[in-house]
């Protein structure tokens, strides 16, 4: 329903620009989360005696005006000033309205506990707004803002239960039910290829002003309260985000750009240049969020002293920032690491078999096509190589596969792919199966791979790595899932 409404009142997401879709797509990912916070008021009256709704009712008043802002800038793209200067007018509001202020960083050196006086406020606002735009700033993949908030909302709510601190443990167990349901239609899995929704600034922005009001609320001293964790643990807490936020701006100022001029040097971005899947990055982030995460509840926890927790950070950030800052060799290194992980890459278009004699042909195409799934078109090319070998060895299988930007599907190919090599192992010994891939391809969500018009049936020759190939036999299967205008069809080539 809140997608209908989207698309009437022209909230959708274009593509195009730095942006990684492909599709226009409704903003409302925030309304859902907004939903929640509002409905937390009735708790009272249904057992949660101990929630104070005059903290909840503090957070809603502002999250509504948060919430309205991000609602504006995705529908008429605000400029950067009015935003920050409306996001700085709802930390003044959490600071005056709700209570919530910084008034200490803690014991930052040994036996020095900064209280920050007539700065808390400045410093309060400064801290809400960076903590509000460092989550907008990596929601820029499917599933990746609302899967890393997951996460810290869920060891937030751990502190504030072993608090006994029961407001906020109730708001934070609530907002995570909103995101699960946001999840649901943001990530990438089995049955959905792409986000049907984003969260849009709305949505970020809400998330990020929340993030910010409960981490300033559990860490600082108030009147008859003590803080459930210290000022160091909360940067544990929120660490990828504010890491990777603060890291680009600090690259963009230091190559003399503004620090809020969007760009493709996130992490995230740099996963993707690496050939990781969607999926993939957002799996590893969630690890990476909950080892920060669970080295700053573990130091909380076992009373490590602030000032080591404080530096290690800084330790961390520090490694951080310089790794993101030279992307032509992170890159790289990444792809070592995907290999090393076995994850397939991004640029998957099929599988690669070879080298074999030519008389082997018929078995090895047998194989492979016995190992192929049944739920995706795809085409197996037979080649003769023009090259030397004592063996005859000279000919190899390729499985092309329109993978139309799936990552589920790529999964599958690597899936199929493993199950050929073994197979092909007890056979054809000596025969190498590894994915192809398309180094420098974009995904086109239009691209058909094999088709009903014919893939089969040429006789060309292709250049395989400076090498010349003749095709000698060709077959192809679809079931229409390439495309959505295809039909299902099988036909093939026979020898040369």
């Amino acid at each position: 329903m809140s997608s209908s409404l989207a698309r009437r009142l022209g909230v959708m997401d274009e593509p195009g620009e730095h942006k990684q879709h492909g599709d226009r797509t409704p903003f409302v990912g925030g309304v859902g989360i907004m939903v929640v916070l509002l409905s937390i008021f009735p708790l009272a009256d249904l057992g949660f005696s101990r929630v104070s709704l005059d903290s909840v009712g503090a957070i809603g008043l502002v999250a509504v005006v948060i919430f309205l802002t991000g609602l504006a800038d995705d529908v008429w793209h605000l400029a950067v000033k009015p935003r920050l200067l409306v996001q700085a007018i709802a930390a003044l509001l959490m600071v005056f309205v709700g209570g919530v202020e910084l008034r200490s960083f803690g014991e930052l050196f040994p036996g020095v506990t900064l209280d920050l006086g007539l700065l808390g406020v400045p410093l309060t606002v400064f801290a809400t707004i960076g903590l509000i735009n460092a989550l907008n700033m990596i929601d820029g993949i499917d599933g990746l803002s609302g899967s890393v908030s997951l996460v810290s909302l869920g060891l937030i709510a751990l502190i504030a239960h072993h608090g006994h601190n029961a407001t906020y443990f109730v708001l934070l167990v609530a907002l995570m039910g909103g995101v699960v349901g946001f999840l649901g239609y943001n990530l990438r899995y089995a049955g959905n290829s792409r986000a049907r929704v984003f969260l849009g600034d709305n949505g970020s922005m809400l998330l990020g002003f929340v993030f910010a009001w409960s981490l300033i609320a559990l860490s600082q001293a108030t009147e008859g309260r003590q803080p459930v964790m210290t000022p160091v643990t909360a940067l544990w807490l929120f660490a990828l985000p504010l890491m990777d936020t603060v890291g680009v701006m600090l690259r963009r100022i230091w190559l003399g750009k503004s620090p809020f001029r969007a760009d493709r040097y996130h992490l995230h971005h740099l996963f993707i240049r690496a050939g990781f899947r969607v999926c993939d990055i957002v799996a590893l982030a969630v690890v990476m969020q909950c080892v920060f995460g669970l080295v700053g509840v573990g130091g909380l926890w076992l009373g490590v002293p602030e000032y080591v927790m404080f530096w290690l950070f800084v330790l961390f950030f520090a490694a951080y920032a310089f790794v993101i800052a030279r992307p032509w060799r992170l890159v790289p290194w990444l792809r070592r690491l995907s290999r090393r992980l076995g994850l397939p890459s991004v640029e998957v278009r099929g599988i690669f078999v070879g080298y074999f004699r030519q008389e082997a042909y018929r078995e090895v195409v047998g194989v492979v096509a016995a190992g192929l799934g049944r739920g995706y078109d795809y085409q197996i090319s037979v080649y003769r190589a023009e090259r030397s070998a004592d063996d005859g060895r000279n000919v190899y299988c390729l499985v092309h596969v329109p993978v139309v930007g799936s990552d589920h599907l790529i999964g599958i190919i690597h899936r199929d792919a493993l199950r050929i090599r073994r197979r092909l192992l007890r056979r054809q010994g000596g025969v190498e199966v590894r994915l192809f891939l398309c180094r420098g391809c974009e995904l086109d969500p239009h691209e058909s791979g094999a088709s009903s018009q014919g893939m089969a049936g040429r006789s060309r020759t292709v250049d395989r790595r400076g090498m010349r190939s003749t095709l000698i036999y060709s077959t192809e299967r679809g079931d229409g899932m390439g495309a959505s205008d295809q039909v299902g069809f099988e036909v093939s080539v026979p020898p040369a």
